[in-house]
C-alpha cells in the first residue's frame, strides 16, 4: 500500500491545500518568518554549544577579584 510514502501527486495535492487555506498572499510572508526564526534557533543553538565546549573560558569573562587582607594585621 505504502511502497515509497509521498509521490509527486501527493505534494501537488498538499500544496495546493496549503495556497487554498492560507492564501497566495500570506504565504511569502509566512516564509520570511519561518526563515528567520530558524536563523535565530541555529544561532542559538550554535552559541549554547560553544558555552557549553568552554566553560567558564568564553571571551570577556575574568575570574572574580579576591579581596585583599588589610595590611598591618589589626585593621584598628
Amino acid at each position: 500500500m505504502l511502497r515509497n510514502g509521498l509521490e509527486p501527486w501527493h505534494l501537488l495535492i498538499l500544496g495546493i491545500v496549503v495556497i487554498m487555506l492560507f492564501g497566495s498572499k500570506k504565504l511569502p510572508e509566512s516564509a520570511r518568518a519561518l526563515g528567520q526564526s530558524l536563523r535565530i534557533l541555529k544561532s542559538e543553538t550554535k552559541a549554547m554549544r560553544d558555552d557549553d565546549a568552554a566553560p567558564g573560558t568564553a571571551p570577556g569573562r575574568t575570574a572574580p577579584a579576591q579581596p585583599s587582607a588589610p595590611e598591618g594585621g589589626t585593621g584598628a
